[in-house]
Parts: C-alpha cells; sequence; structure tokens
C-alpha cells in the first residue's frame, strides 16, 4: 500500500495531468484499487476526469472530521480508479491546518483510507505551506514534475530541503521531467544532464486528456507519451518495492 503525491511548489508543471494518467496506469495496468484525492481547489483532475459540479459536501468537513472521507469519494469512469474530489472549501485549508494543530491530519486520513485502496494518488496544490508538510508526512513517495528551466530546478531543491527538515517523513522523492521537447536544445541537455529521471514528452495527444477529458491510455495507449506514462508507472512500482 502506498501514499504518492504529485507535488511541486511550482505551477504549470502539469501535476493534475500526470496524477489522473498515473490512476489509469494503477488501475487499467496494475489493476490496483486506487484513490486520487484531489486536494487543490482548482479541479484540475476533477476537470480531466469528467466531473463537472462541485461536490455539495464540503472536502474541507473530512479534515475537521464532520463528515468521513469515504462519505465523499466518487467513481470515476475508469474501473478501479475513483475520485475523492476537491471544491472551494480547500482554499481555508492550510490556515484551518495551522489552527488545528495537528501535523499528521492528512496522514491519519490517508491511512484509514489504505483499507479499501492500496494505491492512493495525491493531486497536490501548487504551494509550501503546512497543507505541503501534511502532504509530505503522508506521502511514500512524492513525484515533483519539472520543466527545464533553473527555476524549476530551484523548486526541487525547495522540496529536497523541506523534506530534510521532517522528523516523521520516509518519504522518497522523484523528479520528472514534464512537457519535454527534446528539438529544443535547453531541453535535450536538461535530459542529458540527468538520464536517469523519467521524461514525459511534449505531445499534442497529452494536450488532448484535458480536450476529451480522459487520460491518455483511455484513448490512445501506444503513443509515445502514453507508453512514457506507463513507463513511469512501472518505475514507480519498482521503486516503491525496493523500499519494503
Amino acid at each position: 500500500m502506498a501514499v504518492i503525491a504529485i507535488f511541486s511548489p511550482k505551477g504549470g508543471v502539469g501535476k493534475s495531468t500526470i496524477a489522473t494518467n498515473l490512476g489509469w496506469c494503477s488501475a487499467q495496468i496494475s489493476r490496483k484499487p486506487t484513490l486520487l484525492w484531489e486536494l487543490d481547489p482548482q479541479r484540475g483532475a476533477s476537470y480531466l476526469l469528467g466531473e463537472d459540479e462541485e461536490h455539495w459536501k464540503p472536502a474541507l468537513s473530512i479534515f475537521s472530521k464532520d463528515r468521513p472521507a469515504k462519505s465523499l469519494i466518487t467513481a470515476t469512469e475508469i474501473e478501479g480508479l475513483d475520485l475523492l474530489p476537491s471544491d472551494g472549501s480547500m482554499v481555508e485549508l492550510d490556515s484551518y491546518l495551522r489552527q488545528l494543530g495537528k501535523k499528521r491530519r492528512l496522514a491519519k486520513i490517508a491511512q484509514e483510507l489504505k483499507a479499501a485502496y492500496p494505491i492512493i494518488i495525491l493531486d497536490c496544490p501548487p504551494v509550501m505551506n503546512e497543507v505541503a508538510r501534511q502532504i509530505m508526512r503522508a506521502a511514500d513517495l512524492i513525484i515533483v514534475p519539472l520543466s527545464p528551466s533553473p527555476l524549476a530546478r530551484r523548486s526541487l531543491d525547495l522540496v529536497r530541503f523541506e523534506l530534510s527538515k521532517m522528523v516523521k517523513s520516509d518519504a522518497a522523492i522523484l523528479p520528472v521531467f514534464s512537457m519535454i521537447d527534446r528539438r529544443r536544445s535547453l531541453h535535450r541537455e536538461a535530459c542529458d544532464a540527468q538520464p536517469d529521471w523519467p521524461v514525459i514528452p511534449m505531445s499534442s495527444l497529452v494536450e488532448q486528456v484535458a480536450v476529451r477529458r480522459a487520460p491518455l491510455g483511455a484513448f490512445r495507449s501506444n503513443c509515445p507519451a502514453s507508453v512514457a506514462f506507463a513507463s513511469l508507472w512501472r518505475g514507480i512500482e519498482a521503486k516503491l518495492a525496493s523500499r519494503k
């Protein structure tokens, strides 16, 4: 059982796209009951999975324990993949957690959900605050999507620094190059400098995920980007297995 966070303090790096496609890989390739837990109030993952309406039960209420988390979970059109959606109430999550003073509230909710879902994927907001720290305490593996730019590398350094300060976190970090175009020299040089980092290529088909509102594997499973997501998923499974 594992909690996998798709996290970066930098926005615009494809976190929701990666989260939804890895959710598809977990459910369809590995045939594992998978929960995609959306923590970003922008609701990117909900949109990509075809959820049009905000849930009428505020997502923040599961942190106050006014409602059990399972009461907000909805099935998606993908067999084996369920969604715990976010909504506008999650804008207040950071201030609520700081006032609450319970540093492992998110981790404890995740632990309760593991009974039904061996794989929980967190689609995280682009922040570095108490929400981020709770995510780091809950995660077994943190996927950090990066564009090939110095600013993106700084965001990775920030994640590593924050994680190094955690007393109760055993999370591993896996950087992933996102939206890579090898025709560009900066992109090629970045990939050559880190040959062991997984790469998700820039592709018009990846853009179609938002148009079709479905993971790439659901409509084009044999294209290079879909193969890259599947390869990333196999690498994640191998990394998790090596930590047991």
